[in-house]
């Protein structure tokens, strides 16, 4: 008896029943007033005939008693004097010749005659038998009314709880993680309205947990390309391969790189959002290059791959530094990780432009144009060649786009695959 249903019902029909009480009694009072009435009203026109044909008698009111027959068969007296009528209406039958009303539980009828007074009487009691058949109707028509009211109450109960119970429903299983069909739009205007909103914060939901599994992704994948350095570095040194001092100078810079990161989740759970800090300001793009071919030389003398960095000269732009090193180190992980040994892979820095160049298999024309799309190109070629997880290239967009630059793919399918990173000259940022 707790469900919205069963609680919906009981008041419907509890402010039903009321109702139909409050009918009933209103009904049977007016039903008797009505009957009184009626019955007064036939007893004063039963005096006036009385009246009138004794008027037009010698003698009235004296072969009265041959009408007692009659009189009786309608419970009826008469009398010829006013002791039993009200002092009220005796005034009045003198007065007019004629009155009507109740007293002592009969009605009565007073008419004067020649001078003489005549009085009919009937007790209100006689009005009973012609009430009941109208109570009875009304009584019968009260509980048709009740059992048809319980009925569309309970109709109308599901109508309402049925939505309800259905957003609950799915309420319930949004909460266990599932992702539940859109609950229908139906009902009235709040519960259309309690609908649309639970679908709006289905989807709003799923975006959100989407969301935070990309960006878990997304960090998991960045924390592990400092960690790869670092450990990198690491063996290199238990191998006796490199200074310890040069060593110890890039743990540093990959330890700080990842104190960022961890500084960045942070931040962001503190400001609920799902996205990384950049903080652009005039940079040197041959810095960064070299700073990644660095970072990846000895995985790249472990491939047998030749990893060289590239530029004229100083490349000035306006970008993240940090970022974009971590751009760079996602394509030239990629580009290691595809290009067979004795390949090439080179960064080239311009003037508001990275390049990565490798040797490896390439892409398709199909490929190409999905190559940025999170797990595309996993799902594509996870069996056939040494991909990643299917984020790299998507963070390198998405990284790109927030310094306010562009990426862009040129593959030849055996020959070479060319990543151009497009960002803000310093001399066009320096205008504005």
């Amino acid at each position: 008896m707790n469900s919205l249903r069963a609680r919906l019902f009981g008041a419907i029909a509890l402010t039903v029943a009321i109702c139909v009480a409050l009918t009933v009694v209103v009904g049977i009072v007016l039903t008797r007033r009505a009957v009184d009435r009626s019955a007064l009203r036939d007893l004063s026109h039963q005096a006036d005939l009385i009246a009138g044909a004794q008027s037009k008698e010698l003698s009235p009111l004296t072969h009265l008693p041959d009408q007692l027959v009659f009189l009786h068969k309608q419970d009826e007296t008469y009398q010829l004097s006013t002791a039993d009528l009200p002092k009220s209406a005796v005034a009045v039958l003198h007065k007019t010749g004629s009155a009507n009303g109740s007293a002592d539980g009969q009605f009565f009828a007073a008419r004067m005659v020649k001078g003489k007074p005549l009085v009919l009487f009937r007790p209100v009691s006689a009005t009973a038998d012609r009430e009941s058949p109208y109570i009875y109707s009304l009584l019968f028509s009260a509980l048709l009314g009740g059992v048809l009211a319980a009925f569309g109450a309970l109709l109308l109960a599901r109508r309402i709880a049925r939505p309800v119970r259905r957003v609950a429903q799915a309420t319930s299983s949004l909460a266990r993680g599932e992702h539940p069909d859109p609950v229908p739009v139906e009902g009235g205007t709040e519960l259309e309205t309690l609908a649309s909103a639970f679908n709006d914060l289905a989807v709003q939901l799923a975006r959100a947990r989407e969301a935070e599994r990309s960006f878990l992704l997304s960090v998991s994948h960045e924390l592990k390309t400092p960690l790869t350095a670092i450990r990198g570095y690491a063996e290199a040194v238990e191998d006796g391969a490199i200074d310890p001092r040069e060593a110890a100078a890039t743990v540093a810079v990959e330890a700080a790189r990842l104190e960022r990161l961890v500084k960045d989740l942070l931040d962001l759970a503190r400001m609920n959002k799902t996205d990384f800090s950049v903080h652009n300001s005039e940079i040197d793009l041959t810095e960064v290059a070299e700073d990644a071919v660095r970072r990846y030389q000895p995985q790249a003398d472990a491939f047998g791959v030749t990893l060289t960095a590239v530029a004229d000269g100083p490349s000035p732009a306006i970008a993240d530094a940090d970022r974009v090193l971590q751009i760079v180190s996602n394509l030239v992980e990629n580009a290691l990780r595809l290009t067979p040994a004795g390949g090439e892979v080179r960064v080239v820095a311009r003037a508001g432009e990275l390049r990565v160049e490798d040797t490896g298999p390439g892409l398709g024309d199909e490929e190409r144009e999905h190559a940025f799309e999170r797990f595309y190109l996993h799902e594509r070629y996870g069996r056939e060649r040494p991909v990643g997880t299917g984020l790299g290239l998507a963070i390198v967009k998405e990284l790109t786009e927030a310094m306010g630059g562009t990426v862009r793919v040129e593959s030849t399918p055996g020959r070479q695959t060319v990543f151009t990173v497009s960002l803000r000259p310093a001399r066009v940022a320096s205008r504005v």
